[in-house]
């Protein structure tokens, strides 16, 4: 195989860096490599105490909450959804009761399939926010993520906001040779503008690059001279991509051996299986993993949701219980928090769906939660407390969320945003 710098500039390393991040896309095989222009690890140390490492899932297309969290004996709930698009209090597939003083008059269940969720809640390991989201009224997937992932709450802030808000998190904290990595094949929006930032959807096949040392060499060669953020954000991920790819376990020929789960984890061959078990498997590895965003797709639910749902949260429930059971040795520094850009309306569809809403939920699990809880405050589903009329309203800011999470960082992370803590973390 042959690399030579004109091929590897054609392949689009030298399509714009942007804030938004590049990958090195262009050669078959480096997709896992994903970099941004902005400060390299190292760059500052902060004097305020670390949040730990957070693990961000995100449910790509607008998760219907209220078919996963849901008060089973809400008469307006009842009202609005045939029994296919809600969780029922009765019957072989009824939901699974909760305690909660959220709203104690009303019987909230999850979905019946997601009982390793609700093992975690009653263990007192996973919290559950609800009616949260963006106080910003889109309905479009790509605004709405946007501007999460960002940070920000308006869409007119987008075009002055190019940083996503785990970067900013991180900018001057004290970081080790890989701080960050997503598991999409794309750089993660909430990571963009950081430099060595990591896309890593896959570790069985390794992270070296195509061609062996000589691609290696060329890819070192063409980023070891000059000092700015391109060139010291490319020798960033160039270091993170080496120090994972070292540190994998191999057989004899040089295959990575299989993945060895701790606790009895067991992990599925679905996206967020996979996802979670490639998290787990960098957090082993020691080298400083503060940050990890998980994309997880499927959720748009216009048409037939029933099945689709039921087997998206069967399989995000128990890949979470997976990794929670994986990692349990790290559980006083871990913590997981599961988003989606909005919620669903609550009246179905007549496709046997729901359409675009706007309150959701947020679940967080981890060894500093003050799990078995639910949080926020619940507005009612009565059509004058509804958001237009239509949909679950907004009572609790996303942010108010991730600014408990990472302490006082959390001003670099959303500026200008303050609101009490909810209580989500042990005090």
């Amino acid at each position: 195989m042959t690399i030579s710098r004109r091929g590897v500039m054609r392949g689009g390393l030298a399509a714009g860096l942007g804030l938004a991040g590049c990958g090195l896309t262009g050669l078959s095989g480096v997709r896992s490599l994903a970099f941004a222009a902005d400060s390299a690890p190292g760059a500052g140390v902060s004097a305020e105490a670390p949040a730990g490492t957070l693990v961000v899932v995100f449910l790509r297309g607008g998760a219907d909450m209220l078919a996963l969290v849901a008060p089973a004996d809400d008469p307006d709930y009842r009202a609005a959804r045939t029994p296919d698009l809600r969780v029922t209090a009765e019957g072989p597939k009824a939901g699974i009761r909760m305690e909660q003083t959220l709203a104690p008059a009303l019987d909230f269940r999850l979905h019946p399939d997601a009982a390793p969720l609700a093992d975690l809640y009653v263990g007192h390991q996973l919290a559950i926010v609800h009616a949260v989201g963006l106080t910003d009224g889109t309905r479009s997937h790509f605004v709405a993520q946007d501007l999460m992932e960002r940070g920000i709450a308006r869409e007119e802030d987008l075009a002055r906001t190019g940083s996503g808000w785990v970067a900013r998190w991180l900018d001057a904290e004290g970081l080790g040779r890989v701080p960050a990595i997503g598991t999409a094949s794309a750089p993660a929006g909430a990571l963009a503008g950081m430099g060595g930032a990591l896309a890593v959807p896959d570790l069985r096949g390794g992270l070296a690059p195509p061609g062996g040392p000589q691609a290696a060499a060329v890819l070192a060669a063409l980023y070891r001279q000059g000092d700015g953020a391109y060139e010291r954000s490319a020798r960033a991920a160039l270091d993170g991509l080496s120090t994972v790819d070292g540190r994998l376990p191999r057989e004899a020929g040089g295959k990575v051996a299989a993945y060895d789960a701790e606790g009895g984890a067991v992990y599925e061959e679905t996206e967020a299986g996979r996802a979670l078990q490639t998290v787990a498997r960098v957090l082993k590895m020691d080298i400083g993993l503060r940050a990890a965003c998980v994309d997880v797709g499927g959720w748009d639910t216009h048409e037939n949701q029933q099945g689709r749902f039921a087997n998206a949260v069967g399989q995000l429930s128990r890949a979470i219980a997976a990794f929670h059971a994986d990692t349990r040795r790290y559980d006083r520094d871990l913590t997981l928090v599961v988003m989606s850009e909005f919620g669903r309306r609550l009246r179905g569809n007549r496709s046997q769906g729901t359409d675009h809403g706007h309150g959701g939920a947020m679940m967080v699990l981890g060894g500093r939660v003050a799990g078995g809880r639910m949080l926020g405050r619940w507005p009612g589903l009565a059509s004058h407390q509804l958001d237009r009329g239509v949909d679950l309203a907004v009572t609790t800011d996303y942010r108010t969320v991730l600014s408990e999470l990472l302490g006082p960082p959390a001003a670099r992370s959303f500026p200008g945003f303050q609101e009490a803590p909810l209580g989500v973390l042990r005090g």
